[in-house]
């Protein structure tokens, strides 16, 4: 079979190889054909060499169609759409120890692939409706801000949401709070996303480049109150900002570390605002589960950028690393 695997030189030495074909599925096990991925900001760094590995197949996302089942299984049947868990052993409740060991594309081979066999709760069904590029945007950047709002902040009509930047998570973050009944505002460099972001339901929008405190922005366009949940994605260089800008006993969800996996973070405003700071990576596969239940009443679908054949994949994360994008950039073959 076809799969793009890592090798030393980053994105240069990206290698489109033949392997041998994983076979018939084992007990427990689904045998699947995949058809699309989607990118992450993880993925390019396993993808450029940022985070070492040798010969590891790429791609945590991976959406495609149940070709066989193993002995003894009955949640999934041939020609189920199925799409991959980024924990493959996180079933339910609290987060395992163990921290990427076992994320596919990383410390596992990952989807970039024709074909894969693996535990059938290495998998959930796909949404209804959802074509496969689609429908691997969950895995990561959609069941993240799932996470973020509905699993803890508890998010509900009327709310207020701050969405920073316009890549996957965060217009992941707009559409399901929009779909939810809360207002939201987003942030962005770049005036024509911000068009954009308006045209998907955003509430108020803020150049951080034309405007480095926007935390004062927001407080303004929530008449000094401030926001219920901040969407962190950019981390030490932005945390003090989204301080700022959240409500007293607000919550703030840090999903992402942009701007730096170190820095200061503001405690005395922290603790004055009895704000709760949760850091958190994806979710657990009933997390993934409740959320495809969810997209399957027609809630929304995911906005794609652009996508790329799988034999492009090194120019997919090069247009990555552009900054261009809106949402999110997808693989399918």
């Amino acid at each position: 079979m076809k799969a793009i695997v890592t090798a030393p030189g980053g994105l240069d030495a990206l290698k489109l190889v033949d392997l041998p074909d994983p076979g018939k599925p084992g007990p427990g096990e689904i045998r699947v054909a995949l058809h699309g991925s989607s990118l992450n900001y993880h993925d390019l760094g396993v993808a450029s060499g940022r985070t070492p590995t040798d010969s590891r197949i790429l791609m945590a996302d991976g959406a495609g169609v149940v070709e066989e089942v193993g002995e003894g299984m009955t949640e999934f049947k041939p020609g189920d759409r199925v799409v991959s868990c980024f924990f493959p052993d996180w079933q339910d409740g609290p987060p395992l120890p163990g921290g990427f060991s076992r994320v596919p594309g990383d410390g596992i081979d990952g989807f970039a692939a024709e074909y894969a066999v693996r535990p059938a709760t290495a998998f959930t069904l796909a949404p209804k409706g959802f074509s496969h590029v689609e429908a691997a945007t969950i895995t990561t950047a959609g069941l993240t801000a799932w996470r973020a709002l509905v699993e803890i902040g508890r998010l509900k009509a009327g709310d207020t949401v701050l969405a920073l930047g316009t890549g996957g998570v965060s217009i992941y973050a707009l559409q399901l709070a929009k779909a939810m009944g809360a207002q939201v505002a987003i942030t962005s460099s770049s005036d024509e996303k911000l068009e954009r972001a308006k045209a998907l339901g955003a509430d108020f929008t803020v150049n951080y480049r034309t405007h480095p405190e926007w935390a004062g922005n927001v407080l303004e366009w929530t008449g000094g109150r401030g926001v219920d949940h901040v969407v962190e994605v950019g981390g030490p260089g932005t945390l003090g900002q989204s301080i700022q800008a959240a409500r007293m006993a607000g919550s703030i969800t840090m999903i992402g570390v942009l701007t730096g996996a170190r820095g200061e973070v503001p405690t005395a405003a922290l603790a004055g605002k009895q704000i709760t700071l949760s850091g958190l990576i994806v979710g657990s596969r009933r997390q993934q589960q409740d959320f495809v239940r969810a997209l399957d009443t027609g809630l929304f679908k995911p906005v794609i950028d652009r996508v790329f054949p799988l034999e492009k994949l090194a120019d997919a994360f090069r247009y990555e690393m552009g900054g261009g994008h809106f949402g999110k950039i997808g693989i399918e073959w």
